[in-house]
């Protein structure tokens, strides 16, 4: 079976994201579609407004065969990490092909950017010029914007593979906050769910993002608030992502900040952007430590969050290809596995009881099959 891959977080799923589906058979022909899905948490930082199950089983039911999760380590971290983490899985997945969404659609430019030596995450010059990450990037080429980032990660990951990229025209803004028509960007459906306004129009989770419940990162800020004004900043130091003195920095705006958006306000500077800051704090409160990070062992087992027949066969087609695959979550290998559930425990933790021991028994559990 030829299979295409697709990089996903579908927070939430929406129109734009089945165009992608369509758009990613058209363009490779192929008999599968695997998508690796970030899970309980995203990539900027901040919970997922729903949690891994449902949107991997709406993604299911809405084009794609087979949904592989990607760690949370690899989630919570910059572009580069991200694009290691999900491409190291695509390639484990022996995919032929890669389709992403790019505002400038320019596949040859990217991959020029992408051939140069230089790393999305350090590009201190322009930063010393007072401008944040994802501005600084566009310096290279015109004014470069998140999923052309993301997409020069990617490419920078497939370097010396068989995988052949593919681009798609993003159809609307990544930071769109307007509904206007069907296709809509994920944050202004996030925006329009958290005022409590849910429609089919733009996205089949409408049922689910009403019926809840939202995870938001400001509900853990009293919690995080106390880490950060209670622990030495010595202590605070051990923590992953903790680095080059943002500790001092976070634990001063906690100190003056009564809420989580006078907070973020406060941390939000030329050197720290605010996903830096969310990704640093989410660390604290899921207790993530350097050790435990470094120690991890290499990323070589798929696991499936749900697939439907095509994907079922799929997946047989690779375990006689002697790829890991973990249908358990007793497979997963211990050191991650850990850093799931606990990660999982914090995302569970501002739900109602029953809900929340709804989703911890969702975590130890297998697949959806639909």
């Amino acid at each position: 079976m030829k299979a295409c891959g697709i990089i996903v977080e579908y927070n939430p799923f929406h129109h734009g994201h089945e165009y992608h589906i369509e758009r990613a058979r058209a363009l490779t022909g192929c008999d599968v579609l695997v998508a690796v899905m970030s899970g309980n948490f995203a990539q900027r930082g901040e919970p997922a407004i729903l949690d891994k199950w449902k949107r991997a089983e709406t993604a299911v039911r809405h084009g794609v065969d087979l949904i592989i999760e990607l760690p949370y380590p690899w989630v919570t971290q910059s572009a580069s990490h991200f694009a290691q983490g999900a491409v190291t899985l695509l390639k484990q997945a022996q995919v032929s092909a890669l389709v992403f969404g790019s505002e400038s659609n320019n596949l040859q430019e990217l991959m020029e950017i992408a051939a140069m030596p230089i790393n999305p995450d350090h590009l201190k010059e322009s930063m010393g010029e007072g401008l944040a990450f994802p501005k600084a990037y566009g310096l290279w080429a015109k004014a470069m914007l998140p999923n052309d980032i993301l997409g020069v990660a990617y490419l920078k990951q497939l370097q010396d593979s068989s995988i052949t990229p593919y681009t798609i025209q993003r159809t609307v803004g990544y930071h769109d906050t307007e509904l206007q028509g069907p296709i809509a960007s994920a944050k202004a459906i996030r925006l329009a769910a958290n005022e409590g306004y849910y429609s089919n129009e733009q996205t089949p989770m409408a049922e689910a993002l009403e019926n809840g419940p939202h995870v938001q990162l400001s509900q853990f800020y009293p919690y995080l608030r106390t880490l950060l004004l209670t622990m030495p900043t010595s202590n605070l130091k051990t923590y992953f992502l903790f680095c080059e003195g943002i500790e001092v920095h976070l634990a001063h705006c906690a100190e003056v900040s009564p809420d989580w958006d006078s907070f973020i306000n406060a941390a939000v500077n030329r050197r720290y952007t605010r996903s830096r800051i969310q990704r640093t704090c989410l660390q604290l409160l899921c207790q993530i430590h350097w050790d435990e990070i470094r120690s991890l062992p290499p990323l070589d087992t798929l696991r499936p969050l749900a697939f439907n027949e095509t994907g079922r066969r799929y997946l047989k087609q690779l375990r006689a290809s002697e790829v890991r695959i973990a249908s358990r979550f007793a497979a997963v290998a211990e050191p991650y596995r850990r850093l799931e559930y606990r990660t999982t425990q914090l995302y569970a933790s501002q739900m109602e009881e029953p809900q929340r021991q709804a989703l911890l028994k969702k975590e130890i559990g297998g697949p959806i099959l639909l």
